[in-house]
């Protein structure tokens, strides 16, 4: 049943980013850092944060076989957010020496999604 359950969030979380990223392409067309990505990977961890504090109100530990962990944290939000194409990015940023849009994409993925789980998690919580 875990399998199945991380299965499914994986398979919508996967999809939801896709999606959304190719919006934010065409919305997007020639951003100076990979917009999508960063956009995905905050909405992502502000997600998570929100799931944290409204259904947990803590940050929780030892629950990888609650049904709702398994779904939405490890299926959804695991398959939504994606640090291998960001790490890709960042390589290709700093192989273009373009050092002003690495700073930029680098700070506000770490910090941003830091921050936004902080935020999406204490206003729920």
């Amino acid at each position: 049943m875990s399998i199945l359950l991380v299965s499914l969030g994986g398979t919508i979380g996967a999809i939801s980013r896709y999606l959304l990223g190719l919006a934010f392409m065409k919305q997007f067309s020639s951003p100076p850092f990979p917009v999508a990505m960063l956009m995905v990977n905050i909405l992502g961890s502000l997600g998570l944060g929100v799931f944290y504090g409204a259904y947990y109100e803590t940050i929780p530990l030892g629950v990888y076989e609650e049904p709702a962990f398994l779904l939405i944290a490890i299926g959804f939000f695991g398959a939504f957010t994606t640090f291998s194409t960001f790490s890709t990015e960042t390589i290709l940023l700093l192989h273009n020496k373009k050092w002003k849009a690495l700073i930029s994409y680098v700070g506000l993925s770490i910090f941003g999604s830091i921050f936004l789980f902080m935020f999406g998690f204490f206003i729920f919580k």
